[in-house]
């Protein structure tokens, strides 16, 4: 019976420290890249005096949107809000932003980068890419374009 006890503690014990392993704090990473989207979502999305945003605008919070979801569906998820960003600098010019957001996007896109798990072995990691890239290229069209 005291042999029953200590193999169901060290099975409980084992089984707590795999589940651990799981949390988002081992993956700092990711919770990095979480943080630089909602920093460049912020940037498009909060426009200061009467800017319209544009169409590219638009694709690119949605794909800002899409790529935090990923991340989010591998079980890495810091429970933040989606307005919850790190500290930005204020730009009262669009093109500023927009460019300031494009870097964060790209820093985003390094963070997922340096991750290397099985829990984005399932196609989420590359999802999370498709959706950072894309909304970079918006975010460029709208630079350059609009």
């Amino acid at each position: 019976m005291k042999n029953l006890r200590v193999a169901l503690v060290v099975l409980i014990s084992v089984a707590s420290i795999a589940k651990a392993s799981d949390r988002p704090t081992d993956h700092a990473s990711y919770l990095s890249a979480l943080s630089d989207l909602r920093a460049a979502r912020w940037l498009i999305e909060h426009r200061p005096g009467n800017w319209e945003r544009t169409k590219n605008e638009i694709v690119a919070v949605k794909e800002i949107d899409e790529a935090i979801k990923s991340i989010k569906e591998a079980a890495i998820d810091d429970n933040k809000s989606i307005d919850d960003h790190p500290a930005v600098d204020e730009k009262t010019e669009r093109i500023d932003r927009l460019h300031e957001a494009d870097d964060f996007l790209k820093k985003a896109h390094e963070d997922i980068d340096q991750e290397n798990d099985e829990s984005f072995a399932n196609g989420l990691r590359n999802r999370s890419y498709e959706h950072i890239d894309a909304a970079i290229m918006a975010v460029k069209t709208a630079i350059y374009v609009n």
